[in-house]
């Protein structure tokens, strides 16, 4: 059987879901796997969304599944995304999580991989702890944590401003969502794809 790994990722311009595409082409590229990408279902009225200027944006990813918490417990690696609010998760992202009392309960995860990644409006808008926060989910569901490891040479790319963190991939869009991820944080988000799956691989075959 295929080494399962599920990238769910909550966008509001697409940034994130950019990064979830890419995250998604690395662990499909490691022999063996498969992995599907799915969103976290929106939860602010149609209206809102307007205001917000973002009905456009989510036209492009609106063609993607929804996630059901339920189906986590079918990955062998679950890779999170979503942008940051004010240092932490959004509420949509949170309301997901949320709802996996059941896999807790049952201890559906243990052992399986799981890592996030995420994006801001400005380069110290909060990236790390973002990321750092969202690893308490993986802590309480007793999963084996990957970030991306410092032989990924695009986490050291010091001649452009970009994304990156060993805790997980990032963008930064800019304070009106102007800026979409560079090659080099497309880079870094592939190489945490390749290097969640790997360790999905070795975990699964035990």
């Amino acid at each position: 059987m295929p080494t399962k790994v599920d990238v769910i990722f909550y966008s509001t311009y697409g940034h994130v879901f950019r990064l979830a595409e890419a995250i998604a082409e690395g662990a499909r590229s490691v022999p063996g796997v498969e992995s599907r990408v799915l969103r976290v279902a929106e939860t602010l009225p149609d209206e809102v969304i307007a205001k917000m200027g973002a009905t456009e944006a989510q036209k492009a990813f609106a063609h993607i599944p929804i996630a059901d918490p339920r189906q986590l417990a079918e990955a062998d690696g679950i890779i999170l995304g979503c942008p940051t609010r004010y240092g932490a998760a959004p509420a949509q992202m949170r309301a997901f999580l949320d709802n996996t009392g059941g896999l807790w309960t049952s201890g559906a995860l243990i052992g399986k991989v799981g890592s996030a990644f995420t994006s801001t409006a400005s380069q110290h808008g909060g990236q790390e702890t973002t990321l750092l926060s969202m690893s308490t989910f993986f802590f309480h569901m007793g999963m084996v944590i990957a970030g991306v490891p410092y032989s990924v040479k695009e986490l050291v790319e010091m001649n452009e401003m970009t994304g990156g963190t060993p805790y997980g991939a990032s963008t930064v869009a800019g304070p009106k969502g102007e800026r979409q991820p560079s090659e080099n944080e497309l880079a870094i988000a592939r190489a945490q794809g390749v290097h969640v799956a790997r360790i999905a691989v070795k975990l699964a075959a035990k």
